[in-house]
Parts: structure tokens; C-alpha cells; sequence
């Protein structure tokens, strides 16, 4: 009889196989990935050693220049090509970053017929949107993880989890999940960051009661309320501000300077080049202030295009000073989520901190003084959020060790509805509800005779549609025209586990249905994401011939650095002329190392490994002479091999 191979659904077949999976921060201002690796999570580093990768892309005319450092630096000399800070542009139209000062050039452009249009962002490779932009700093990272488990062309990921601020709408979370397609990822699961944080904290601690989880990043500041108990991470109340961040401080101090220098209150009297390079001043100021004292000031000096050259000073006292009104909009919010979670403060275990922004001193110590306790700062509050996010994906992945039985239950963050009659927004999933959920209400026709309905779906907290973010509409026809109040139609609001939302209209009596799975106003149609898949796909070719480039550069590097261990060693084995034929042959190796001829690369490495045959062979005799003799052979014949 034949023996099925059974195994749990979404694990591997063979349990000794760990599936590779990675948790993703896709940050404002940085972006990190980790992975679970020999039982421990490891935030992985590119090849320089470096785990932030700022989110920063530059393009020029034949598409991206550069992304993460090399692209932050161009930042000041290129800044209408160089994005920075795309995040706070994810899901947005036009109209919502009004009130952005801005060095980009931003478009608006027509998604579809039914839908308002999207932004763009104009660079000398053409118009880019939030989407896009994001994607090309998910393919680094992507690669990064390819990278560090030594996944070559036929190998991948199984997925990744990406970790988005809890007060993200479905319009962003829609658009997070379309970058990372575009950059060839599989998303396992959006979680929140303030919960991926409350997991990594969680495991590490075992600590169960009631946390806040405070995270201030660099363009998005979310706070919530979460109940641990026995390995269940329960959010109860969550808030935020997704135009608040470190961003904002960085301005505020840039303002300041302004003023002191005459030019008024805002950037209108700054060129592009000079607004990007005092924003990164004012950063490196406040990063600089975090480890001094109260009473300690730092000076530095500006430059204008002109060559004028100003004195930017700045001390402790005066940053706290000038960004307390961002400061008091963050506890404003911790308030209220307080009050949503019905709580106070002294209910909580602990408040956690997490991301970058949060290190301010002033902000710690008006946190603990909002909060009655000092605040958790025991991970590193730029890492926290990928960590928790690792752990997650590696569950996901299948990859379930003894005491793996965590079980998440998210919120969402915005209320989900529909129009009624009036303009009216009718609630049919409040916010704060644990999802995955589905909710059902019953509607009715206004009309006798009434054969269609329109349904508009709506999410947002106000009383009139006006007031909420329009997410779809869809038409229900076939209705029986029957009188006004007589036809029952049953509308389904269903939320998966990353948040994102599908409604159905169903007539009672026909069983006639309508359905729509809520794609975003400002999220990629299927045919556009269709287009740059394909865009991908027509340069696939020469993406597996780099890769292929570059695994046979590592493997001629190796070969290289070998054979130079053996000659060292035991060169005495060659004569002069054997010698001088092997080294000739490494020296064309290396040249050929540097260039691109794959074909060249390979033919080299392979002459060199025919050279060194013999050579191989005469190393192990000795090695087997040696050990004949009574000496170990340990150290030796691992040398032998090239």
C-alpha cells in the first residue's frame, strides 16, 4: 500500500527543512530585514555590515541610481530626483499631502475610470509612484535576505512578513502589499508594528498583563494598548498619526533656524538643494543632542547656494522647547487610545518604546511622566519592530519549534461602513474590532420598483460620507422590484488577517449577489501591477545572468583565496616553473574577477582548477606521509580541496 508524505498545512513535508521566511520593517526613514537563523533572529546586515538601509531611491534617466547611503548622500546635490521619506506618501492622493512641503515635483494621474487618481512623483526616469518607489527599497532587502542564506537563481524565499504602523487605512496597507509584489516578494502577513514589537518583547520577557506600545518612527507615530496572556497577543485599543514622526522634529528645528536667520517661517525662500541639506543638518543636530546633557548646545554652520555661509546653534533646553507642541500631540493620542482601551495609565505593566524617534530625551521623560513609569527601552528600538516581525514570519513559514504557540489578534484601526440615505455613513465594523472578523447588516430598497442598488463602502469615524475615505463601490442588479422596504439585502463586511477588506451584497429571496474585493483608491490596479510585473519580467534574463555573474565571481574569490592558503603552506611541492604557470593563472583569474565575461570567468576558474589538480593530489601524500608518521592530518587535508 502506498504512504501518502503528510505533513501540517503551510510546513515543510520534511521537518529537518526550515522553510526561510523574513520579517520586514519598511520604514520612513530606514528599513531592515530579519530572520530566524539557528534558533535565534538575526537582523541581517548588507555586505559592508550595515542592518539600516535608509529609505532613501535616487533615479536618473536610465531608472535608480542608487538606493539606501550612496542615495541619502545625493540627497542634498539631487533632491528633486532623490526620494526621500516615500512612506508618508503611500496610499495618498494629491490632495491628502496638500499641506507637504515638498522638493518633489508631484502629479497626479488616473488610476482607472471608477477610481481617484494617484500620486505621482516626476524624476528623470519618469513618473514613479509611492508604490514603486517603496518596491526598489523592498528588492534590497529582498536580495539582502537572498544574500545571507545563500539562495541562488532557483531558490527564494518563502515569504515575508512587513510590518506597517497601526494606524495605516487600507488604502496603505493595499499599497504596502503591492510594492512588495512589484519587488517579487510573497507577504505572509501585514502586522502592525506596535504589535510585532509587543512580540518580540513578549517572548523575550514572558511578561503577561496590560502594555503600551509608544512608537515613534520617522514620518508615522501609533500607539497600543495590548493584553498578553498565556502566549496570546491581544490588541486592545490602538491609535495614531500618520503625518508624525521624526520627520517632523527634524522641520521643526530647521524652522527655528529660519527665523533666526530672517527668512521667514517656511522653505519658500530655499531652493530644493538648500531644504533638503538643512533637513539633514537638523538631523544630525537632534541625533547629536540625544547623548548630551540638558544644558548642552551644538553649533555647526550652513550653507546657502550663494556661499553665505549661517550659524545653526542649538541646544538641549531649546529642542525640547520648540518641539514640545509634537511631543504633546503624541500623549494627546496615548490618551485617547486609553480611554478607547478603558484603561488608565496605572493599569499598565509597562510601556514600551520603539523606533528611532523615540531615543529623544525630552520624549522619554514626558512619556514616563504621562505614563507614571519609566518606559521599556531593552531592545533596540530601531530593530524591535523587524524582530518581532522575524519571529512571526518563521511561525508562518511553518517552521514551529516547542513553545511556538503564540496567536496574534489584531485591530483595526479605522471603522468600516457603508452609505446610506442622506449622505450618511452607516457603521458596520466599528474600529478596535480584533480581526480577522466578518460582520453582516441587512439593508433595504428606497424606491417601489427599485432592480439595482449602489453600494458605497466608506471607512472612517465621521457621521456623513463627506467626512470618510471613500474605498469602492459596486453595484447590486437583479433585485426584485418589489415595494419600497420590501426587498432584504444582506451586505458582508469581511477583514482578513492583514486588514485588508471584502463586502458582498446578497438579495434574500433570489439569492442574487454582488461582491467586490476592496482594492484602494490609491493602491495599483491589477492591470497596472500586470504591466510592471511584466516590465520585471522582460529583464529577468539579465537579472539571472548578474546573479549568475556574481555567484561565479564568490566561487573564483574562494578558489583564489585557497589556493594562496596551499602555497603558502606547502609550495615547496612545486617547482619554480609549476609555480610561476599557477600563479600567472590566479593573476588572470582576479583580472577577470572584476570585469563581466561570464563565459571568460568560468573557462579561468576552470583552467586554474586544472593547473592545481596535481598540486592537490601531491598535498595529500603528504598529508597521509605525516599522518603515517604519527602527526595529525587535521587542518591539512581540509586544505587539499580547491
Amino acid at each position: 500500500m502506498a504512504l501518502l508524505q503528510i505533513a501540517e498545512p503551510g510546513q515543510s513535508a520534511e521537518p529537518h527543512q526550515r522553510r526561510v521566511a523574513v520579517g520586514i520593517d519598511l520604514g520612513t526613514t530606514h528599513s531592515l530585514v530579519a530572520a530566524v537563523r539557528s534558533g535565534s533572529v538575526d537582523v541581517l546586515p548588507d555586505a559592508s555590515g550595515r542592518v539600516l538601509l535608509p529609505s532613501v531611491v535616487r533615479y536618473g534617466a536610465n531608472g535608480v541610481i542608487a538606493v539606501g547611503d550612496a542615495a541619502l548622500d545625493a540627497a542634498a546635490i539631487d533632491p528633486v530626483n532623490t526620494i526621500v521619506s516615500v512612506k508618508r506618501f503611500m496610499g495618498r492622493g494629491l490632495n491628502d499631502i496638500a499641506s507637504h512641503s515638498t522638493p518633489y515635483d508631484l502629479v497626479s494621474g488616473t488610476v482607472s475610470d471608477t477610481k481617484p487618481d494617484m500620486l505621482r512623483i516626476r524624476t528623470a526616469a519618469g513618473l514613479r509612484t509611492p508604490i514603486e518607489v517603496s518596491a526598489d527599497i523592498l528588492r534590497i532587502l529582498h536580495q539582502r535576505a537572498r544574500d545571507a542564506f545563500g539562495l541562488r537563481v532557483a531558490d527564494d524565499l518563502a515569504g515575508a512578513v512587513i510590518t506597517v504602523p497601526a494606524y495605516f487605512d487600507d488604502a496603505q496597507r493595499q499599497a504596502t502589499k503591492d510594492a512588495a509584489k512589484l519587488a517579487g516578494l510573497e507577504v505572509l502577513r501585514l502586522i502592525n508594528e506596535p504589535t510585532a514589537a509587543a512580540l518580540a518583547y513578549g517572548l523575550d520577557s514572558g511578561a503577561e498583563g496590560l502594555y503600551a506600545v509608544f512608537d515613534l518612527g520617522g514620518g508615522t507615530f501609533d500607539i497600543s494598548v495590548l493584553r498578553l496572556t498565556k502566549g496570546v497577543f491581544e490588541v486592545v485599543a490602538t491609535g495614531g498619526d500618520t503625518a508624525l514622526g521624526g520627520d517632523d522634529f527634524d522641520a521643526a528645528l530647521a524652522h527655528h533656524w529660519l527665523r533666526q536667520w530672517g527668512l521667514g517661517d517656511d522653505f519658500a525662500l530655499l531652493s530644493a538643494a538648500e531644504r533638503r541639506s538643512l533637513l539633514r543638518l537638523a538631523r544630525q543636530q537632534k541625533e547629536g543632542l540625544t547623548a548630551l546633557d540638558i544644558d548642552a548646545t551644538l553649533t555647526a554652520s550652513w550653507a546657502r547656494d550663494s556661499g553665505q555661509l549661517l550659524n545653526a546653534q542649538i541646544s538641549r533646553a531649546q529642542f525640547d522647547h520648540i518641539t514640545r507642541h509634537l511631543i504633546d500631540r503624541t500623549l494627546a493620542v496615548s490618551v485617547r487610545v486609553l480611554d478607547d482601551a478603558r484603561v488608565s495609565a496605572a493599569d499598565l505593566r509597562g510601556v514600551v518604546l520603539v523606533g528611532g524617534s523615540t531615543r529623544m530625551p525630552g520624549l522619554r521623560a514626558a512619556v514616563a511622566e504621562c505614563f507614571m513609569q519609566q518606559p521599556i527601552t531593552g531592545l533596540d528600538p530601531d530593530r524591535v519592530v523587524a524582530i518581532g516581525a522575524a519571529l512571526q514570519a518563521d511561525l508562518l513559514a511553518g517552521n514551529k519549534a516547542e513553545g511556538d504557540d503564540w496567536l496574534l489578534l489584531d485591530v483595526l484601526p479605522l471603522s468600516l461602513g457603508l452609505e446610506t440615505m442622506g449622505g450618511l455613513a452607516e457603521k458596520i465594523i466599528p474600529r478596535n474590532t480584533s480581526i480577522p472578523v466578518a460582520r453582516a447588516q441587512e439593508f433595504t430598497t428606497f424606491k417601489d420598483g427599485q432592480t439595482a442598488m449602489s453600494i458605497h463602502v466608506l471607512q472612517g469615524e465621521r457621521e456623513l460620507v463627506s467626512e470618510c475615505r471613500s474605498l469602492a463601490r459596486f453595484e447590486l442588479r437583479g433585485i426584485p422590484p418589489l415595494a419600497a422596504g420590501a426587498a432584504r439585502i444582506q451586505v458582508t463586511f469581511q477583514v482578513d488577517a492583514d486588514g485588508l477588506l471584502s463586502v458582498t451584497a446578497q438579495e434574500q429571496s433570489t439569492g442574487v449577489a454582488a461582491s467586490v474585493s476592496v482594492k484602494p483608491s490609491y493602491g495599483l490596479t491589477d492591470a497596472q501591477i500586470a504591466e510592471m510585473l511584466q516590465d520585471g519580467f522582460s529583464a529577468a534574463q539579465s537579472d539571472m545572468q548578474a546573479r549568475a555573474l556574481r555567484e561565479a565571481q564568490v566561487d573564483a574569490q574562494r578558489m583564489l583565496e585557497a589556493i594562496s592558503s596551499a602555497l603558502s603552506h606547502d609550495g615547496d611541492l612545486l617547482t619554480s616553473v609549476e609555480r610561476q604557470t599557477i600563479e600567472q593563472a590566479m593573476d588572470q583569474l582576479r583580472t577577470t574577477c572584476g570585469g563581466t565575461n561570464l563565459d571568460d570567468l568560468r573557462d579561468r576558474t576552470q583552467r586554474l582548477g586544472s593547473l592545481t589538480d596535481d598540486f592537490a593530489a601531491r598535498r595529500m601524500d603528504r598529508a597521509v606521509q605525516r599522518a603515517l608518521a604519527g602527526q595529525s592530518i587535521h587542518g591539512v587535508i581540509g586544505d587539499a580541496a580547491h
